[in-house]
């Protein structure tokens, strides 16, 4: 693109520089000054006749007349500005060359694989000690855009791509917008775009609903554990260090409970599932 060169502003309809429309449209997200500003790129006739200038991102969807963007705006915005996000692509695909990894092996062991999925690693430079959470939306979404025809239609407004981490923090802050996970929405502020806030499962479901996919939680918790192991400790033992071995034990049990319910859901015997008998490929999102 021409840095020169004009573009239109999807929220103002206002003549932007190229080079400056991503930062003039997220500017109408939090500075309410913006017409002012952008004063050096059209004249003063062209602001008057723009006075309902939307300048709140967590306005909802209410009318322009009141100063406020329509979430359909937020959205066409959103899909014209959103960002591919990079990775590192494996030539035939990480799951093949795992496959052969394993298939190589002589151990009598069994593994499952789920086919079609790029890997997003966390980078020193962007988002290492954080974006854990938002790696692992990046690497569901690009599993589903390969294998559901129907997630690639409405996801991320039907770009085909994965976005950068900025790119997904707004569409998190649209998803809670629309009423997904208020719970959650309410303890990150309404806002994540631009911070460090760790996110996690309940984040990465409200997203996915947002597009009308569904999105199951399963917890995995004390309840769990507890349930699994029973303990009982003598009285004439000391309690300090019984405590430590059930603590322990309980997390013990608490992980294999989780090992064995990800076991489970992908070695269904429903779910399609090719490969040798030691390397089996499940098309199981």
């Amino acid at each position: 693109m021409d840095p020169d060169s004009c573009s239109t502003c999807p929220f103002c309809d206002l003549p932007v520089p190229s080079s400056q429309l991503q930062w003039h449209a997220n500017a109408h997200f939090h500075d309410p000054a913006l017409p002012q500003q952008s004063e050096q790129s059209v004249s003063g006739s062209e602001l008057e006749a723009v006075s309902g200038d939307c300048n709140n991102w967590h306005g909802g969807e209410t009318s322009r007349d009141n100063g406020e963007c329509k979430m359909d705006e937020k959205i066409s915005c959103l899909i014209g500005l959103q960002t591919r996000s990079n990775f590192y692509k494996v030539e035939a695909g990480l799951i093949a060359l795992l496959r052969n990894c394993l298939e190589s092996e002589t151990e009598n062991s069994k593994s499952i694989l789920s086919c079609c999925i790029d890997h997003f690693q966390s980078l020193n430079s962007e988002d290492a000690g954080w974006g854990c959470g938002w790696r692992n939306i990046q690497m569901l979404s690009s599993h589903l855009l390969a294998q559901r025809p129907e997630a690639r239609e409405v996801l991320f407004g039907g770009s085909g791509f994965v976005p950068d981490i900025l790119s997904l923090q707004r569409w998190l802050e649209i998803a809670w917008e629309k009423g997904f996970d208020a719970p959650g929405a309410a303890q990150l502020d309404h806002a994540v775009y631009g911070s460090k806030k760790w996110i996690g499962t309940t984040e990465c479901s409200a997203l996915l609903r947002s597009f009308a996919l569904r999105a199951r939680i399963v917890d995995f918790g004390p309840k769990e554990s507890q349930s699994v192991v029973g303990i009982s400790v003598d009285n004439t033992v000391d309690k300090t260090r019984n405590d430590k071995m059930a603590n322990s034990k309980v997390k013990s049990e608490a992980y294999q409970v989780l090992m064995d319910f990800v076991w489970n859901y992908f070695s269904d015997e429903n779910s399609i599932q090719f490969g040798q008998q030691h390397v089996v490929i499940c098309e199981k999102t």
